[in-house]
């Protein structure tokens, strides 16, 4: 790959309001050139967050084959998070509906034909649970060489969300992280350490509005709606997540980053789905993960404002 070529990637996700607008920001880049698109299993059902990832393309103007994931985890029950996310999993704005169709193959056939027909390795950006990503390895471990790298929204090192010890990507399906994160494929873990800063306040949110386009407006909205939730347990902003899996790919130097081995809780009574860093290399073993641990704050919603005005002039019907 030239210094001049795009970085081909493939958007994995359950959206989900912070998965939106990480797709938001992966298709403003100029960096980036999105391939496929799956969904996965997580905030909502899989038929709802692929109905969700169809008509964020849509909106977004992403086109790329998009394909439905699995129903489930590879071993446990799904679990949803409709308490924050809605009953759709993307409550809040109106959408467009979805102007093309899915593709006949599942998530782990479409990402392996995308693999072998890119010329270059590709980056997988996963922020939902890793339920497709893993499915692919155990499928296709012949095509384990053809991925680049694995940016995941998941974890954390000093605490949880879901459980206190875990984080809801990971905890919805262990046994799939445990086999991405023992994979050797170089992978950047964004988890709770970080994107709990990663704060876009409400008179932000008015900054994101006046950028005037169709797609500022819905951002807003997203911003909006996840905000009411987190509002009332006491943040001062929508933390949005996932985001931060595509802005550590684009602007690195906004990130404090450390290389840590991690192992994910797969059998715990109480720290299932937990992501133990070894912070203090205790076990000898090398780094699997760079573990993203801070940003500056303001960098990064700056990021997230210009992204908006790359849709000036680009309108869907809703």
């Amino acid at each position: 790959m030239t210094t001049l070529s795009k970085l081909p990637v493939i958007l994995d996700g359950d959206p989900g309001h912070d998965d939106a607008m990480a797709w938001m920001l992966a298709n403003a880049s100029p960096m980036l050139d999105i391939l496929a698109v799956t969904s996965v299993a997580g905030n909502q059902t899989i038929e709802k967050t692929t109905y969700n990832a169809r008509r964020v393309c849509a909106l977004l103007g992403i086109d790329a084959p998009i394909a439905m994931g699995r129903l489930g985890p590879l071993l446990s029950d799904p679990i949803t998070a409709g308490n924050i996310h809605g009953q759709t999993g993307l409550d809040g704005p109106a959408l467009p509906e979805p102007n093309g169709p899915l593709s006949p193959m599942g998530a782990v056939e479409l990402m392996a034909k995308t693999l072998r027909e890119s010329p270059d390795p590709v980056t997988i950006i996963a922020t939902g649970p890793e339920t497709n990503v893993a499915a692919l390895l155990l499928a296709h471990p012949e095509l384990k060489s053809k991925i680049a790298q694995i940016s995941v929204m998941g974890g954390g090192i000093a605490f949880g969300n879901w459980t206190p010890a875990a984080e809801f990507n990971i905890l919805v399906d262990p046994e799939a992280a445990q086999l991405v994160f023992s994979s050797g494929i170089p992978l950047t873990m964004s988890g709770l350490d970080v994107t709990e800063q990663a704060l876009i306040f409400p008179e932000d949110f008015e900054r994101i509005r006046k950028v005037g386009n169709q797609v500022a407006g819905v951002v807003a909205d997203w911003l909006e709606f996840f905000f009411k939730f987190h509002r009332d347990l006491g943040y001062a902003g929508a933390p949005v997540h996932d985001a931060v899996a595509v802005a550590a790919l684009l602007r690195p130097e906004l990130f404090t980053i450390q290389e840590l081995y991690v192992q994910i809780e797969t059998a715990g009574e109480y720290c299932r789905g937990a992501t133990v860093g070894d912070l203090h290399g205790k076990l000898g073993r090398a780094p699997n993960a760079r573990c993203v641990l801070g940003l500056d704050r303001t960098g990064f919603v700056d990021l997230m404002a210009e992204a908006v005005k790359a849709y000036d002039g680009w309108e869907v019907r809703v």
